[in-house]
């Protein structure tokens, strides 16, 4: 008798099985867009721990005083609160980098009250001077310290800060960018010297740059203080800052754009004009930027070389000349309420005169390679339709009088046509 045995029957149902001993699970994928509810309610979270900690240590339990100390305690138990919140939810790379964050937002938002409370105190302290025209249209020259503020004004420290500055900027734009570009393109016998005294002026007081311009200009050349004087003085000073600008500026344009110039047989200052300089016409904007922002600010050196003055002078190589920042120096040294709004007030023109010079340096550096303006989009137009249209004058009647640059161009190939070896034609012999 034959036994038939049963074959255990199939089943659709998967069977899980549990991971090998060395097998990891698969984790969820972290998300990396957007604000959960606990990216949203661990900081406020913390922030109340914070504040209420440090409202118990300096009110009710410790004998702690002083807004710096509260301060500094609530926020560290702000950044504790936050790591151990965090923590609970995930690991410890994403505890170190929220808690990284929120470090750098704090230090964000310091630097930026910081900036609003200079702006906004001086705006208030010279806002009595501020709304009244002569403020803008007059000098000192008939004013006194007892004079209400409705008497005088800075026309003429505003007049010298204008002068002052387009002499410095005259002096230095073009020798700092030629020398950022000595030190990145043409990198001469003499560049690591160059480069080491730009690095050592960097920190050169002004007070020093002063005294060098008050030396020479004036006592051993024997001209007279004036804003020219002043203006030197003040190049000085922006000149280092403007060379190590641009010539970290220039380090950073890719090096294939200066080699394919070059293989196409464009000679260097060829490809430092048209391809260097405007890739880098931001940065660039950027560095003469920061050189006006450091001398606009300049008074030890405008105290030693221009004088003093409370009448408007346009001359620069004649006479004493006044600038906006010895003006507020001037001005709140007096003890009298109207002279110290004025100095205020000139302080406010002097952050609006800056705003407007870094507005401009944008406009006019904020394109990008490539981005032309409407005039250079129009030669480029201009010059692509003549070359169009002497290509086809060439193609058209090969034996017709070239002249000009058709000529020229025609001559060069002809030249070079003749300059190369002849092929031999099948049959011919070698």
């Amino acid at each position: 008798m034959t036994v038939l045995s049963e074959k255990p029957a199939v089943t659709a149902a998967t069977t899980v099985l549990p991971p090998r001993p060395g097998e990891a699970e698969a984790e969820e994928p972290r998300r990396l867009g957007g604000v959960g509810r606990a990216e949203l309610l661990n900081p406020l979270g913390a922030m109340a721990a914070g504040l209420c900690t440090a409202v118990l240590l300096f009110g009710r339990l410790a004998p702690l005083s002083g807004p710096l100390g509260f301060a500094v305690v609530a926020y560290l138990v702000f950044l504790t609160v936050y790591a151990l919140l965090v923590w609970l939810e995930d690991d410890g790379p994403a505890v170190r980098d929220r808690v990284m964050t929120a470090v750098l937002w704090s230090a964000a938002m310091v630097l930026f009250g910081a900036l609003a409370f200079v702006v906004g105190f001086t705006l208030w302290r010279g806002r009595e001077a501020l709304p009244h025209r002569n403020f803008f249209t007059q000098d000192m020259q008939d004013a006194g310290p007892l004079d209400p503020i409705t008497v005088g004004g800075i026309a003429h420290a505003m007049l010298g800060s204008l002068v002052m500055i387009a002499i410095a900027l005259a002096v230095t734009v073009p020798l700092g960018i030629g020398c950022a570009v000595y030190l990145n393109q043409v990198r001469g016998r003499f560049a690591r010297f160059v480069r080491t005294v730009v690095e050592a002026m960097t920190a050169l007081p002004s007070i020093v740059a002063g005294l060098f311009v008050y030396a020479t200009w004036i006592l051993i050349l024997h001209f007279p203080k004036s804003g020219l004087a002043a203006g030197l003085a003040i190049s000085v000073m922006m000149l280092p800052i403007i060379i190590r600008a641009a010539d970290v500026v220039l380090r950073l344009v890719p090096g294939n754009l200066t080699e394919a110039a070059e293989a196409l047989g464009a000679p260097r200052r060829r490809t430092v004009w048209h391809v260097v300089l405007p890739t880098a016409r931001s940065g660039l904007a950027t560095a003469v930027i920061l050189g006006t922002a450091r001398g606009i600010g300049e008074t030890s050196p405008v105290l030693l070389t221009a004088g003093f003055t409370a009448a408007v002078n346009g001359d620069p190589s004649h006479g004493p000349m006044v600038s906006l920042p010895l003006a507020v120096f001037t001005f709140v040294k007096s003890p009298e309420p109207a002279m110290i709004a004025r100095g205020f007030g000139a302080a406010a023109v002097l952050m609006a005169l800056v705003l407007v010079l870094f507005t401009i340096a944008r406009v006019i550096g904020g394109r990008g390679p490539g981005q032309l303006t409407r005039r250079q989009t129009r030669r480029a137009e201009r010059a692509s339709r003549r070359d169009a249209a002497r290509f086809d004058q060439l193609h058209a009647s090969p034996s017709a009088p070239l002249t000009g640059r058709t000529a020229r161009d025609s001559a060069a190939s002809a030249a070079s046509a003749a300059d190369a070896p002849a092929t031999p034609q099948p049959g011919e012999n070698a």
